[in-house]
């Protein structure tokens, strides 16, 4: 790209970037941003430092972008790649390494050493398990339709458990276990560079800590350890997704804000859960604060705070809602079938969707449609309405989760329209 990286990350500061450009692709090539400190910018970021006749990579990137991170590290530098660092174990940051083991192999130099926290590992045997429902829940999230889960995984060749710190060269890499996004995560600070490497524990948009289709996140723990490193001293703060933040005073603000935007969620929903409130009014009552609506790096454009809002319930609260009706409920088939019946038929419902859908009650619309589709499966008519709506409410929304789930509801539809299976299992396969 023809400005600097400091040009680019000062237009995400000012909010010129959408989201910081969390998740772009900027050129291919890695851009110095301190002495012997390289970023290269991808949809998940990698990290390199010359260290000594070493070279040492935070992150490694997506299974799609190997080569290419490859040849943009090896125009950057020719020092052998010794030491890597996993700051999670999510596939967009694990999977860079077999071209660096295989120029290893090839040269007849040690294979390099993978560090991460210890429940990375856990973390992969998880994903063998469910190697299924993460290609579904992925292809939903990102309109992938040919994406398909890895089989293989990288481990890790040393683990730690809470603290940790690596020497290469000249420089110490001192690891921190911390929780936020995942179980697993790990920040890292190389103070004789004050670079900050972050992972996704700061993402240039909400934290991603209430992921629908996704497992337990940790929306306190994450806020605690901002702002325990907060005040680390670092004055450049490179995430793993997104442009990198210059400057002690802007990396502290952008720590400490993202820290009280989830603790603000903490709170409300925990004394609405201690006050015996359900889930449905919790997460119609609970809202982030309103002085930090316009922070470039807190908006809703991945995530939201309705999501993070049922993964605390979630993390304290159980999977009962507090409504006796969802304890142990009927199937949805059937409570739509005679929810239909009740109207009039499953037209009736259709149409009540589409009078809400013009009311922009799109909320409403969506059950009234998905009822309709349910008691009658086959009619192409009704899909017809639900593919309006659910395309409908894709388009209003901001967050890409909320995108994912409703474009592909959509979409199913229309496979019945065109007279089609739906790509996944689902009530309305033949």
């Amino acid at each position: 790209m023809s400005e600097t990286v400091f040009a680019y990350a000062e237009r995400a500061w000012q909010g010129d970037l959408d989201g910081g450009s969390f998740g772009g692709s900027h050129g291919g090539e890695v851009w110095d941003v301190a002495n012997g400190v390289g970023w290269y910018p991808a949809f998940g970021n990698s990290i390199t430092f010359e260290a000594g006749d070493d070279l040492v990579m935070f992150d490694t990137g997506s299974p799609d972008g190997a080569a290419e991170l490859f040849r943009a590290v090896r125009a950057w530098t020719p020092n052998p790649l010794s030491t890597a660092f996993y700051s999670h174990g999510h596939i967009d940051h694990v999977f860079g390494m077999e071209p660096f083991d295989d120029e290893a192999a090839a040269l007849g130099r040690p294979r390099p050493i993978v560090v991460a926290h210890e429940a990375v590992a856990e973390r992969f045997a998880r994903y063998a398990l469910t190697r299924g429902y993460n290609g579904v829940i992925n292809r939903r999230q990102f309109q992938a339709p040919s994406l398909e889960w890895p089989k293989i995984y990288r481990l890790p060749d040393v683990t730690y458990h809470e603290t940790m710190t690596i020497t290469r060269g000249d420089l110490a890499f001192r690891l921190f276990h911390v929780k936020g996004e995942t179980d697993d995560a790990t920040i890292a600070y190389i103070p004789q560079r004050k670079v900050l490497c972050m992972g996704d524990m700061f993402l240039w948009v909400t934290p991603n800590c209430g992921n629908p289709q996704k497992v337990q996140r940790y929306p306190a723990e994450w806020a605690y350890a901002l702002r325990r490193i907060a005040g680390i001293g670092a004055e450049i703060m490179l995430p793993s997704h997104g442009a990198p933040v210059f400057g002690a005073d802007r990396i502290t603000t952008a720590l400490l804000e993202t820290a009280e935007w989830l603790e603000s969620l903490v709170e409300q929903t925990l004394q609405l859960l201690n006050e015996g409130a359900r889930l449905d009014e919790i997460i119609h009552a609970v809202r982030p604060p309103a002085h930090l609506a316009d922070r470039p790096y807190l908006q809703a454009r991945y995530d939201e705070p309705e999501f993070v809002v049922r993964n605390l319930w979630r993390q304290y609260g159980g999977w009962y809602d507090g409504n006796p009706a969802n304890l142990k409920p009927a199937p949805d088939l059937v409570v739509a079938e005679a929810i239909a019946e009740l109207a009039g038929g499953p037209q009736t419902l259709a149409d009540a969707a589409l009078r809400a859908l013009a009311d922009g009650d799109l909320r409403l619309a969506s059950h009234l449609a998905e009822m309709a589709a349910l008691a009658d499966p086959s009619d192409e008519g009704i899909h017809r309405v639900r593919a309006d709506v659910y395309g409908a409410r894709a388009k209003a929304e901001r967050s890409l989760m909320a995108q994912g789930v409703f474009t592909w509801a959509a979409a199913e539809s229309q496979s019945i329209i065109d007279g089609r299976d739906p790509e996944t299992r689902s009530p309305f396969r033949r």
